[in-house]
């Protein structure tokens, strides 16, 4: 089966919400391989550890990332992965998907490069096809 993004990963401490958009991902074939994070200290983790081993890790095409979590944030987690040179990640996109309907909060998202867009919880079925199916283009 071809699907239209080989890799996207997940950085949320919600199961619900998780568990939710893994069904509609499957359910729409979007994506090949997901990686779910608790935590922006576990999704730094791996991107640190990618960017050491780029030919063992391959590197998200579309990353889904909450504002709230324990742990490190997402802002913290943005904060953190722009420290590192990576490259690879201009081929990535990255939306914040969070609850959140602060203004403070999305116009901050918009002074981050790594930042394509930022999306209000819950996330829709089309919302997560149009994303997946732009990247694929």
């Amino acid at each position: 089966m071809k699907y239209p993004i080989e890799m996207a990963c997940i950085i949320d401490d919600d199961d619900m919400y998780v568990n939710l958009i893994t069904k509609i991902l499957d359910m729409k074939n979007l994506v090949k391989n997901l990686l779910i994070f608790k935590n922006g200290k576990e999704a730094l983790d791996y991107f640190v550890g990618a960017l050491k081993k780029l030919e063992e890790r391959k590197i998200p095409q579309v990353i889904l990332l909450d504002l709230n979590m324990p742990v490190m944030n997402g802002w913290q987690f943005l904060s953190s992965l722009s420290e590192y040179d990576f490259p690879e990640l201009k081929d990535s996109t990255l939306y914040i998907v969070s609850s959140s309907i602060n203004p403070v909060d999305m116009e901050r998202s918009k002074t981050i490069g790594l930042v394509t867009d930022f999306l209000i919880k819950p996330v829709t079925m089309d919302q997560l096809s149009e994303i997946f199916m732009d990247k694929s283009a």
